[in-house]
């Protein structure tokens, strides 16, 4: 069956839907009407839905969840977190009330500058190059007055543009590279409307300085684009206590606790395919917080995981260290957020959890983002070092399992009833269910 389709963009929502119904579902009325029940009953905030992407469809929707008892930098926060793992938003809600009465998290933001680059081609002499550009920067600031002004009423705008010889990569391949403060704005547009100025402006003086040949003035921009690998746009996080107040249920032996916990990390710092893994726990927290509040979690993602990588090889982002009867966990990544501008002022539930975090700052908004990734490391970690990972993650992913079974009210409580004193697998939950039912 051929199912290629002219002019799907120009069909109405309902005729998109009714088309992939009749051609991919066997039975399209209960395709229709799936797709419909998650519809938005206000028309006004579906049609804001519909118009953040293209061919809309539908909402798929992630629970939003909050953790609680966040004491960042001597004040109590609640988090909003956007995820479907199960344990997620628990393990980062026990790891805040765990450091709440042990000194809170620690925050600095060292640093907030992005990056953007020209990446053009130049066939002549490198010098004749770097003669031009001392020349030609001065212009580049002048030819983006217009783009910069408001952002440099706000404290922003383009830091510095420099000439990047790159020819020991690739044959002729040169770039402007250009750094940018954006304040509370992510930035994307700002800097990339300033970059194809820069391109436009690049193009247009080599044609007429006069040392250039006519092939040397004839420059090639091969694309304008920001960067999301921002490695002087970092924020740290942190924690720390006397080794004795680790004590708590699971840790009966702190110093035990502590070392354990400094060596699992240190594993993590050298072995890639453990790094991986555990920075995609650090991930769970930072991405939930990063989508909740409307940012852009690949470009965040992206970017960290570059970060992972600066030293040549794949390594933890966190670290631990015992000094002094101290143990102390710490995390720096590069995070470019923005808290004006994209989804901050049109999504409702984006606009509804940065107030929840009483409107911050990009700076404030990276530092809770980052104590969200350290909690939710700390929390993976402990488990690892203590109970396992297995214990808490099956428990909570028990619910999942009920549903789909369709457990029933009276089922859920003799299952859950069971399974405190039982280790849960997914099958032996069903092996459960399935005893259950043959006995009703």
């Amino acid at each position: 069956m051929n199912n290629a389709v002219a002019g799907f963009s120009k069909l109405s929502k309902e005729e998109k839907i009714n088309w992939i119904a009749n051609h991919y579902f066997s039975t399209p009325s209960e395709a229709i009407s799936l797709l419909k029940n998650y519809w938005n009953t206000d028309d006004k905030i579906q049609r804001l839905h519909d118009e953040f992407i293209e061919n809309t469809i539908t909402n798929f929707y992630i629970p939003l969840g909050v953790a609680p008892n966040f004491l960042i930098n001597g004040k109590y926060s609640i988090i909003p977190m956007a995820i479907e793992e199960s344990s997620v938003v628990a393990a980062a809600a026990k790891a805040a009330k765990f450091w709440s009465t042990r000194g809170g998290f620690k925050t600095t933001v060292i640093n907030t500058e992005k990056i953007g680059q020209v990446h053009f081609i130049y066939k002549g002499e490198e010098s004749k190059l770097y003669l031009f550009f001392a020349q030609l920067k001065s212009k580049l600031f002048e030819a983006t007055e217009s783009i910069t002004k408001n952002m440099q009423k706000r404290g922003g705008g383009i830091l510095d543009i420099i000439l990047k010889d790159k020819t020991n990569l690739l044959p002729n391949y040169y770039q402007l590279h250009a750094t940018f403060e954006t304040k509370d704005s992510m930035g994307a547009n700002f800097i990339n409307s300033c970059l194809e100025q820069f391109a436009k402006t690049l193009k247009e003086e080599a044609l007429e300085y006069e040392l250039f040949s006519e092939e040397e003035k004839n420059i090639q921009v091969v694309m304008s684009i920001l960067s999301n690998y921002v490695p002087n746009c970092i924020v740290r996080a942190e924690v720390s206590c006397p080794i004795e107040e680790l004590a708590e249920k699971h840790i009966l032996n702190p110093q035990d606790f502590a070392e354990k916990f400094v060596q699992a990390v240190q594993i993590a710092e050298v072995e890639p395919f453990r790094a991986v893994t555990h920075n995609k726990g650090i991930m769970n927290g930072i991405d939930a917080v990063v989508l909740a509040t409307g940012n852009d979690f690949r470009a965040v993602e992206a970017g960290i995981h570059a970060y992972a990588s600066r030293n040549g090889h794949y390594s933890s982002l966190s670290h631990a260290k015992i000094e002094n009867g101290i143990f102390s966990f710490w995390l720096e990544i590069p995070l470019a957020l923005g808290t004006v501008g994209g989804l901050t002022s049109l999504h409702p539930l984006v606009k509804l959890s940065l107030e929840m975090l009483e409107k911050p700052s990009a700076k404030e908004l990276m530092q809770i983002v980052a104590v969200a990734g350290l909690a939710q490391n700390f929390a993976a970690l402990r488990s690892l070092t203590t109970t396992g990972i297995q214990d808490g993650h099956m428990k909570m992913h028990l619910n999942n399992i009920l549903n789909q079974f369709e457990a029933n009210d009276e089922e859920r409580v003799l299952i859950k009833k069971h399974f405190k004193h039982h280790v849960v697998s997914h099958s032996a939950v069903v092996d459960y269910i399935e005893n259950l039912r043959k006995n009703v």
